[in-house]
């Protein structure tokens, strides 16, 4: 028996093409959903890197290191091309305060008080 072409009516035609769109279409919300989750866990990820990070830094952070990281940025400051920026020392740790000077409009510094 040889079986040619089958022609099947136009109402199983159309169920069948409507099952394989639904099943395609749950497939693709299954990956959205996968998709998701695993953004969801690196972020978790990337959170807690963060929060260790701060609280190793904050167990470490001393006097010392903050006057170190103020020398270096002064030191980075004066290496640079931009010159409007004066780091006055001041405090027992002589951690400097930031002002700007407009230098083209003979502008004073911004004052900030220290208490």
């Amino acid at each position: 028996m040889v079986v040619g072409n089958i022609q099947y009516p136009a109402e199983v035609a159309d169920a069948v093409s409507r099952k394989l769109a639904t099943i395609q279409e749950l497939e693709r919300k299954a990956t959205e959903i996968e998709i998701t989750a695993r953004e969801k866990d690196k972020r978790i990820i990337e959170a807690e890197g963060i929060a260790k990070a701060t609280e190793i830094i904050s167990q470490r952070l001393t006097g010392a290191y903050l006057q170190y990281e103020a020398i270096k940025a002064q030191h980075e400051m004066i290496q640079s091309n931009n010159h409007t920026t004066i780091y006055i020392p001041v405090g027992p740790m002589g951690v400097p305060l930031v002002g700007s000077l407009n230098v083209g409009q003979g502008a004073a510094p911004a004052k900030e008080s220290v208490k």
